[in-house]
């Protein structure tokens, strides 16, 4: 078994450059760390283009032998110690980083037709800058069971190390759309038959007493909620009732109230 010592191998340089946005956008890839979300990216059938395994992987985890077979079906690479504390984005990494392939349709969407329009309502993020926010939105939105999210192009990078990590596996289940032009994604969802509907200080309407079928939900960025240009295009605007002082909530906590009463309502129905 070779084991890489290096940091100046290429393969290694080639995974430390990942940890940039301009390097994962220009192979069209990103790393996970950890065992919990190699074996996620396999159960899912991610692309996996390489695994990149600590010598002394096994002395520290135990791995059954499932886990120990699908992994060797691989691109594996054996590294030192000191070469994954190089290329590791954690306090105390777990020994085990895998570069996975991005989903054909993560792209822009001006150029083709990626929205799926069958499901009962869409979330749509308009500049969310931070990433634990983000990964925790994209985690919320598969614990409802919902396959996509549309994201506006000053969006924190979906594929960031942290983004990757909050989401918890939900990264290999969600179809993450990015546009170039929010406003005009939205245009085109109301063509669909979708109502827009924007989170707003202005006005009564209660995110409880909305129908929630048939929506693109829209986001806001964290500072100043949704864009202007935004809300004036939107079907409906909601704010969540608060009874203390607060003003706003943060903004994976309003995705997760909203995307909740819709899950509610669901198993309502299904009752």
């Amino acid at each position: 078994m070779q084991v890489i010592s290096s940091k100046d191998n290429e393969v290694i340089k080639n995974v430390k450059k990942l940890k940039e946005k301009k390097y994962r956008d220009l192979s069209n890839s990103y790393i996970i760390e950890g065992i919990k979300l190699v074996k996620e990216a396999i159960a899912e059938k991610a692309k996996i283009k390489q695994i990149i395994m600590c010598e002394d992987y096994t002395d520290n985890v135990e791995l059954d032998k499932d886990t120990l077979y699908d992994i060797a079906k691989y691109n594996v690479v054996y590294v030192t110690r000191n070469i994954i504390n190089l290329i590791t984005d954690v306090k105390t990494p777990q020994g085990i980083i895998a570069v996975v392939e991005k989903k054909e349709s993560n792209t822009f969407s001006d150029s083709k037709e990626v929205v799926d329009y069958s499901q009962d309502i869409i979330i749509a993020l308009d500049d969310i800058q931070d990433p634990g926010n983000l990964g925790t939105i994209l985690r919320t939105v598969d614990s409802a069971n919902l396959k996509q999210i549309i994201l506006s192009k000053n969006c924190a990078d979906s594929y960031s190390p942290k983004v990757v990590r909050s989401t918890m596996g939900g990264i290999f289940r969600i179809n993450i759309i990015e546009v170039e032009d929010l406003k005009q994604e939205l245009l085109k969802a109301q063509k669909h038959g979708f109502k827009v509907m924007v989170t707003s200080l202005d006005t009564e309407n209660s995110v409880y007493d909305v129908e929630y079928n048939k929506k693109v939900i829209v986001i806001g960025n964290e500072a100043n909620g949704v864009s202007e240009e935004i809300q004036n295009i939107a079907n409906e605007k909601v704010k969540i009732p608060m009874l203390g002082k607060t003003e706003s909530l943060n903004a994976s906590v309003a995705a997760g109230i909203m995307i909740y009463e819709y899950v509610r309502r669901k198993i309502k129905r299904l009752h």
